[in-house]
This record gives C-alpha cells, structure tokens and sequence, in this order.
C-alpha cells in the first residue's frame, strides 16, 4: 500500500514525499540541511528520494552504537532496526520529532499539528531515564502509560554514551553517564574551558539514582536549532560552497577558539557531530557555531605536547598546529587563571600548564 507524508518545519509543510519517490517541494529554503530531493519524476532522482528521505529519518533515531540502544528500543517496542528504511518506520511512528530542531513528519491529511506534538513544550516522564541513563526495564505499569512523546527526545538523541532528558521548572537538563572517567573528564574540561572567552554548554555534576553523571542545560528551543557539521556538509554540497567557507562566513572567531580549547583539554572526540551551526528558526539559516559541547573524550593522548590530529580541519595538521593557528587569528582570550586544585593528578596538571605555555609563546 502506498504512503504520502509531508515533511513539516514548526506548522508549515515543506516537501511532500509518495512511496514512489515522487516530491513537490513548497519551501526549498526550509528543508532540512541534510535532506536533499528533487522534483524531477525520472526513476534515478525518484530512487534517490526514497534514500534521502529514509535517511533523513533514520539520523533522528538513536544508533545501535548507544549503550543501551537495545534496551531503550525494546522499551519502545521497536524492532533493532539496521537499514536506513527500518530505522525510518521508528522515526516515523513518533513524526520524525527531535530536540534538535523543529522538523516533522505527518501522513498526509492527518490531523495533527506542531503545536500537539511540540516537545519542548511536553514534560517528559521520569520513568524513560532509567531505561535510557541506566538501561533498566520498564515497569507494566510505566510502559503503559508512556506516550510516544514521552520517549521520542531519548530515542532521537545521536551519541554512544548512556544519556537522558529530564525536565524540571520548565527547564530541559541532559543527564549523561559513560563512566566515572568520562564523567571527570567532562567535568574538569568544562571548569578549564569557562576559563577562556567563548561560548560553551555548562556541564555539572549530578547524581540520578547514586550514580555520578554530568548535567547539562538544553540549548535549543522553538526559535532556535541546532545542525552538526556532517549535516552542513551535505547542504554545501548542494549550494555550491563548502563547510569551511560557512565556518569563515558565520563564526570564524569561535572556530578557532573550539581548536584552542579542544587542544588545552586534549578532546579526541571532535567529530562532525559534535559541532555545527545554531539555525534561526525564522529563516532557516545559520546563525554561528553552537556552544561548545561534548568534552567527555577530553585528556586522551593527553601523553604528548602536540595532541592528536585535529578532527575539524581540512588539512592533516596536530591539535597544536590548529591551535597555534587559532591563536594568531583571534588570540588566546583567556578570562581567568585554571586552578591546580581542579586537576585530580601532576601528570595532568603538568601537561596543561606545557600546552598553554606553547599556546602562549604564539601570542
């Protein structure tokens, strides 16, 4: 049987899509950064819109790669899906809707809006973290009486370690685990990283149920989204720029200070999707970089005065290289002095205090 679904951006339809492949775009601005279709009705641009559509749902499921992604499935009662096609079917049952931004899926005629389905503005049950945080099952009772809505933000969320949403006084807070390792890391990275001037996620320390986790605000809202750079890649593709012409265009400044901070702490992590662009709502377009984030992989290859290889740039160059780089561009911005007394080692302290001072004698 056939399927037609509209592709929503907050209560406007942007693209609708049939089983055949078949699209009508209403909004070109407005589609997703990374889904690309084509009106075009030959059979190569309809197979290719099936592809990017089961795509574009199936990067607002969880991975296989999550810890606990079995457990937080099963509790969904959703099969361990592989294919881009599978994983599509989950996202579709909860509408495709993420904390991340404001797009949206509806079959067409189906009476439903954003302002229903809005899960900023849903109080998420408590009952969903122990599945998510610490891999616990579900009661009866609770899985009862769990509504898509109380489960799509966990299901939606992208990373490997165990992580939850909570909601208290209207305000959303990100748990994350990962191990007593990680957990520090992040902690000590974000006290360092508040030391210099540029925008970042606050993490804290928090306990859920004895276990240490870190806590973390949410950042984006209705009016603002947020899209990691392997999204932004395949939008430049298809607007014929590059990523790193946008970095330069939008945020250049908050690059460089992202390879600064990302040296200083030793962060390994900085892949394409734990960095991008803030998106204005309104528009559709980016903003600047979105805060620093994900400082759980900080102090690995923390052995070497030049760090790993620097993840974000185009060039195969070291952490230091990057850094110095970012330091001749924008400078060093340091706001406040790092305390000895944060560092739970010598070894660490000693090796931040070399990597600042070769940062230092590039000013």
């Amino acid at each position: 049987m056939g399927w037609v679904y509209e592709i929503m951006h907050l209560e406007s339809p942007v693209a609708v899509i049939d089983s055949d492949g078949i699209c009508r775009i209403a909004e070109p601005g407005f589609l997703p950064y990374n889904l690309y279709l084509e009106e075009e009705e030959d059979i190569s641009a309809r197979i290719n819109n099936l592809s990017n559509f089961y795509y574009w749902c199936a990067t607002r499921v969880l991975t296989l790669d999550r810890v606990y992604a079995k457990e937080v499935l099963n509790a969904i009662g959703a099969t361990q899906a592989v294919t881009d096609k599978d994983r599509a079917q989950i996202a579709l049952s909860y509408h495709c809707v993420t904390l991340t931004d404001v797009f949206w899926t509806r079959k067409k005629g189906e009476a439903v809006t954003f302002s229903e389905l809005n899960l900023y503005a849903h109080s998420l049950s408590d009952a969903f973290v122990d599945v998510s945080l610490l891999g616990k099952n579900l009661t009866v009772e609770n899985a009862e009486l769990l509504k898509p809505a109380d489960t799509a933000g966990d299901v939606s969320t992208q990373g490997a370690v165990p992580k939850a949403w909570i909601r208290r006084d209207g305000q959303f807070y990100l748990l994350k685990d990962g191990g007593e390792r990680d957990v520090n890391a992040e902690l000590l990275a974000s006290r360092i990283a508040r030391c210099f001037d540029v925008e970042q996620v606050f993490y804290e320390p928090a306990l859920y149920q004895g276990t240490k986790v870190t806590m973390s605000r949410l950042i984006t809202s209705p009016d603002r989204s947020i899209v990691p750079m392997e999204y932004v890649e395949i939008y430049a593709v298809n607007h014929d720029t590059s990523r790193m012409e946008m970095v330069e265009k939008y945020d250049a400044y908050s690059y460089h200070m992202m390879n600064i901070i990302d040296y200083l702490i030793g962060n390994m992590d900085r892949h394409w999707g734990n960095w991008g662009f803030w998106i204005d709502n309104q528009t559709n377009l980016p903003v600047r970089l979105y805060p620093l984030m994900d400082f759980n992989k900080s102090f690995l290859a923390y052995d070497k005065i030049e760090g790993g290889r620097c993840l974000t740039s185009d060039q195969p160059i070291s952490q230091l290289e990057a850094a110095r780089h970012g330091v001749r561009e924008v400078g060093l911005n340091q706001i406040c002095e790092v305390q000895r007394e944060w560092f739970e080692s010598d070894l660490l302290w000693e090796m931040f205090r070399a990597r600042l001072r070769e940062l230092e004698r590039s000013l």
